[in-house]
This record gives structure tokens, sequence and C-alpha cells, in this order.
């Protein structure tokens, strides 16, 4: 069975994620871009390393983000819908949806450093900005699963709905989640791990993202396409903008003044490009075109480099953001969706690599709840 969350497919009235038919589209299909999946001279001068979570060629994409170019590809870890790279940048953490677990991986080896269960369905995974604590977004199961260093379960987090995408606040003091069934942001105190709030928003929210100065969150909502402004401290919505396709991830640049949304659409009719949003006056301020249903966005500390997961052509669009311009076009695994960034620059390794990850049965899941089976 193929994970619930890794096919999101937002059309009309979502519900709950639904599965992607036919995986990713073939070269000879129109809404694939064109364009070679090497580096051109333009795409390079960031160092860093891209991880993508290719969720139905259960594998991990690891990407030079100076050349644009694939070092490997990581597999074992099957559907994972969601990668994300640890505050100083040794470890690297995915979820996958078929085994419900969290694998954190070693940066410079590649090899997996360890592992622990997860609710069911599994979507997004996030560490607080010290480090100290990893939290899990378990869709099917409405909870937020909380590791400890070492990914050692430390509890569990009851929301209801299906929690999809979260991210902390800069301040550490809060973890923002973007339940999709219920339509609403939940709001976690990070310090002891409690729900304080949850927050409507009128529709099936995706992904969220924090200001740099903690006050603010901006959710992707669905249906009907938009993205809207969360007052933190009010608990309020107050603003919002309608973006042209249901919109995936949204990623703010370093200083808070600007706003991608990843508008991804639906495989029937797929978007092909970020929004540019004004955060302080919640207005358009441009497109960029991506590939087709751009997905998860990233953007590196400079904010002169965006990297962009396209689910429906299986590739990454390198975005230059001073010209807003895309720059590059990289070949990937199959509905790539979550997307990372690290400044250091990735280790070499041969073409493919794998690891295993240890079977379900074997250790309890965090907080007591023992489903560790696949989902559909």
């Amino acid at each position: 069975m193929r994970s619930r969350q890794a096919r999101l497919a937002i059309t009309g009235v979502v519900v709950g994620l639904v599965v992607l038919v036919g995986g990713c589209a073939s070269t000879d299909d129109p809404r694939v871009d064109p364009s070679p999946p090497t580096s051109s001279p333009s795409a390079g001068g960031i160092a860093g390393t891209v991880w993508v979570a290719n969720e139905g060629g259960h594998s991990l994409s690891v990407i030079d983000a100076a050349n644009s170019t694939v070092v490997t590809t990581v597999e074992g870890i099957e559907a994972p819908h969601n990668v994300q790279v640890g505050p100083d940048g040794s470890r690297v953490y995915a979820v996958s949806g078929h085994a419900s677990t969290v694998a954190a991986l070693d940066a410079t080896t590649y090899r997996l450093a360890s592992a622990a269960p997860t609710g069911a369905g599994p979507a997004h995974v996030v560490l607080t900005p010290d480090g100290q604590k990893t939290y899990v977004a378990n869709y099917e199961a409405g909870t937020v699963s909380v590791y400890r260093s070492g990914l050692t379960p430390s509890g569990t987090i009851e929301l209801g709905g299906g929690p999809h995408g979260m991210r902390p606040s800069p301040d550490g003091t809060a973890l923002v989640v973007a339940n999709l069934k219920a339509g609403t942001v939940d709001l976690i105190d990070a310090r002891n791990d409690r729900k304080v709030a949850a927050v409507p928003v009128g529709g099936p929210v995706v992904q969220v993202a924090v200001s740099p100065d903690s006050r603010y969150a901006y959710a992707s909502v669905s249906q009907p396409p938009s993205i809207v402004k969360i007052d933190l401290s009010a608990r309020s919505v107050t603003g919002r903008i309608g973006v042209p396709a249901a919109p995936a991830q949204v990623y703010l640049t370093p200083d808070g003044r600007t706003l991608l949304s990843a508008d991804q659409g639906s495989e029937d009719k797929p978007g092909n490009a970020l929004s540019v949003i004004d955060t302080a006056t919640m207005a358009p301020a441009g497109s960029i075109t991506t590939g087709s249903g751009p997905h998860g966005v990233v953007i590196d500390p400079t904010g002169r480099r965006a990297w962009v997961t396209n689910v429906y052509d299986a590739t990454v669009s390198v975005i230059d953001l001073p010209t807003r311009t895309k720059i590059a076009t990289i070949d990937v695994g199959a509905q790539p969706n979550g997307i990372s960034y690290a400044p250091r620059p990735p280790a070499s390794a041969e073409p493919r690599t794998s690891v295993t990850l240890p079977t379900p049965s074997a250790a309890a899941s965090p907080g007591g709840h023992g489903d560790h089976g696949g989902h559909g």
C-alpha cells in the first residue's frame, strides 16, 4: 500500500490526502519541463546540500547545490513524505509512511544513525532550533510524536483531526501545526508539549511558515486556494490572499518580508508556479515558473536560491531569487515532496546507497500507540 500523505493532490473540497494516479509524468508529457537535468553556469555559487524525499520513488535524493547535480540516491526508506536537515547539519531526518518510522541518517556517511516508531501516517518531521527535540506529525493517528536526542521517544501530543505540515517558531517556544482534516492551525507550547490553541483558517491547511520574530504564522489553505496570516499572540487570522492553484508548502525569505507559496494544484489541473507574496501587506508580488505540481520549497540562508519539488514531473526546480527565474531543473525520484537544505557541501558517495530500517515490531511506539502498519 502507498502512503496517503505522500501523494498529496489538493483538489476541490479536500478532506484528506489522495493518491496521485500513475506516478510521475513521462518524458513526452507536455507538462514536463524540457530543460536538462544538469547544471548551468548560472546555477552555481551556492554551496550546500539539498535533500529531497521521493515518496513514490521510496528514496532520498542528495543534491550538490553548487552545481545542481544528484550526488547519490539513498534507498530503503519506504514512502518518505518529508525530510529535514537537523540544525547543525550532521543528521538528516525522514519519515517512512509504510513503516510508520522516523529515521535519522548521518549526513556524512549516509548511513542510518537511529530510528524510532511513529504513529500511523507520519507526514512531517521537524526539530526545535536547538536540536534537542524532534517532532513527527501523524496524519492518520491525529497526533504528534515527541522525541528527545537520539530519537528517544518522549511522549505523544493528542490533536485529533489530521496533522500534516508543521514548523517550530524560531524562538523555540512554539510548534505550529497545519491540521489538514480539522481546518485549523494548532499551536503547541514547545516548553511543555501541550496544545494551547486551534485557530480556524477556513479550509484544509497543508503547511505553515513562521516569521523570524516568531510573531506570525503563514498557512497554505488548499480550498479555497489561499494563504492566511495568523497572529500567534492573538491566535487569530489577520490577513488572507488567494493564489492561482491549491498550495502545498510555503517558505519565508530570511528577512521574513517575502513568502513563497508552492501552488501545486491537482494532477488533472496542475499548477506550475510559485506565488510571491509580500508578508506586510499580504499582497501579490509576482510569480516564478517551476515544473509541474510544485509541492515542497526551501530557501538558502542568504536568500539567493530556492529549490522546489515538482510532484507531477519528478524534478526539482532551482530558482534564482534576485531575478525570480528558474535556472536549472534536476531529475530526481518519483513524486518528490519534502525538501530541506544544509549549508555544508555533500559528502562523496556511490551513485546509489541503501539503508535498512528496523522492523516496526522491534519497538513500542511513542506514548504507547502501537499502530505501525502500512496504510493506503
